[in-house]
């Protein structure tokens, strides 16, 4: 997956493309394999980085949504348990079985939780991925023993399924490219074409990193910019109503010291009525979220004092080593794309994750909610919604058993490169082959040269932040230690692309912008502007 041999493909590409999507986060790039793979010519455009908003800032959770359930939404629950099943046995390399933990305080959770999972395991049926079960108050500190034994009964064990959001979106790209997609990020779309009818037939995209502008038709033209879908809409009709109320989530990364062992934490309800979730990851923990709602979208949002205060206040109340500022390896915010609420309700978590598609006059397609479980699902139905309304045969979907780019199974997460799957001995081949490959660039997040080289050959990174946030995960895991390395990834990505020292530096002072916002202790954050 190379972005110059693809963009020269798509420059000397004069026919129409049959589905144009906007948007490279989860939602576009499931899309572009599901198109892909049905055999339409697909040509993919992400304005930045793909998955560089709200699909790389999830709580890396496959889940049918236990909240969802409390709620009494059945269906949503029974579709995303049986995708998440899917998901697990197509990318075992990058998602795996996590179970759970949900400390009780009374008979009455012991009771409630216990039947309520059991439901939860049924709605999974033949994708069932563990059975759920009560567990002594012995049994549920053995299994998370930094939760203060004072506070819990006992506990309930359930499975979810745990996985790496920026790592999937790339092997998903990959797998669709394998299929005949063309793919490109750095390309923002300016202005929508229309034929002669108000019909939406092309896109006229400018590449962000040279400014030459191309054009491309389409038969259908999706709109899969998540967050940041009213800005699609408003170019195909000013003035169009907003169908996005976005909602901020934030999470903190801690050491495994936090929650060591293999299970995670689930407090169903906190003080305010929120879902606390700590989560084995990388040999991290990642702890959150929040839901506060935002007025805009921005494509890098920042947590709010308050919200990281909650997080640590929350977390300090159940595990007995509470955590402080000082304690947190890096902080991220993203943003929930969740469909706009009816007139006089603002309570974003009451809003419904499920997706759902909007054809507009000209017949853009767009896609309002959802959710990373649920993304191949959200595609096939995409697609099909597009055959539908274009008078094509509609199809069935071959994506539900479809191995994804790196499938392997039985992978060692001890082994640092165990999320490249099957890429893992190419990796490997290539420190080999080219001399200082080989060089460890991080032992702290054992990172060596080659990765930094892989991932702008051929996972389509074009600047520091590119390979730190979303190709390797280090922003994510360790911001100070990132910002350390940061001039040493600079230098080797310049060396790749044949950039000069000034676009090193310069890259360098753009990422530690960045970086400073993912950072929680004040004497780790840098001056750089």
């Amino acid at each position: 997956m190379q972005r110059d041999k693809i963009l020269e493909q798509v420059d000397q590409f004069k026919d129409q493309y049959d589905i144009i999507i906007i948007g490279g986060g989860a939602t576009g790039v499931g899309i572009a394999l599901e198109a892909s793979v049905k055999g339409y010519k697909t040509l993919l455009l992400e304005k930045s980085d793909f998955t560089k908003s709200t699909s790389s800032k999830s709580t890396k959770l496959l889940h049918g949504g236990v909240r969802y359930l409390a709620q009494g939404d059945i269906a949503l629950v029974r579709e995303a348990c049986v995708e998440r099943g899917r998901l697990l046995r197509n990318a075992p390399h990058l998602a795996k079985n996590q179970s759970f933990v949900i400390p009780t305080f009374g008979w009455f959770d012991e009771l409630k939780f216990t039947i309520g999972l059991k439901l939860y395991d049924l709605l999974a049926g033949t994708y069932s991925i563990g059975s759920s079960h009560w567990v002594s108050k012995k049994k549920a500190l053995e299994k998370i023993p930094t939760i203060q034994p004072e506070r819990i009964t006992a506990g309930v064990v359930y499975h979810d399924g745990q996985f790496d959001d920026s790592r999937m979106a790339v092997n998903v790209l990959q797998t669709a490219v394998e299929h005949g997609a063309y793919v490109l990020n750095y390309m923002a779309v300016k202005s929508l074409t229309k034929n002669a009818e108000g019909i939406a037939d092309g896109v006229v995209f400018q590449d962000t990193e040279t400014e030459k502008e191309y054009t491309a038709k389409g038969k259908a033209i999706v709109n899969a910019t998540g967050v940041f879908a009213d800005q699609i809409l408003q170019l195909d009709k000013p003035g169009a109503d907003k169908t996005i109320r976005p909602s901020q989530g934030v999470h903190v990364v801690l050491d495994k010291s936090f929650l060591p062992g293999d299970h995670a934490i689930m407090i169903p309800k906190t003080d305010d009525g929120r879902v606390l979730f700590a989560v084995p990851w990388h040999n991290k923990v990642v702890v959150g979220t929040t839901d506060t709602p935002v007025e805009s979208a921005l494509l890098e949002p920042v947590a709010l004092e308050e919200e990281i205060k909650f997080i640590l206040d929350t977390s300090g109340r159940y595990l007995i080593k509470a955590p402080k500022r000082q304690d947190v390896l890096s902080i991220f915010a993203g943003l929930r794309p969740l469909a706009a609420p009816k007139a006089g309700s603002s309570k974003t978590k009451e809003i419904s994750r499920s997706h759902k598609i909007v054809v507009s006059e000209s017949q853009l397609f767009t896609m309002v909610g959802g959710k990373w479980t649920t993304f191949r699902r959200m595609a096939q139905d995409m697609v099909k919604k597009i055959e539908q309304v274009k008078n094509w045969q509609v199809t069935p979907s071959k994506t539900k058993n479809l191995k994804i780019h790196g499938y392997k199974e039985n992978i060692d997460l001890n082994d640092p490169l165990y999320i490249y799957g099957t890429d893992k001995e190419r990796i490997l081949e290539l420190a080999k082959s080219e001399a200082g490959l080989d060089e460890v660039i991080s032992e702290t997040l054992q990172l060596i040269k080659a990765q930094v080289v892989w991932a702008v050959r051929n996972e389509m990174a074009r600047s520091v932040e590119d390979v730190i946030s979303r190709r390797i995960r280090c922003l994510f895991l360790n911001a100070p230690e990132s910002m350390r390395i940061a001039p040493q990834v600079a230098s080797v990505i310049a060396s790749e692309l044949g950039k000069d020292k000034a676009w090193e530096e310069q890259q360098v002072k753009d990422f530690l912008k960045v970086a400073n916002n993912y950072v929680c202790c004040d004497k780790f954050k840098t001056s750089e502007n």
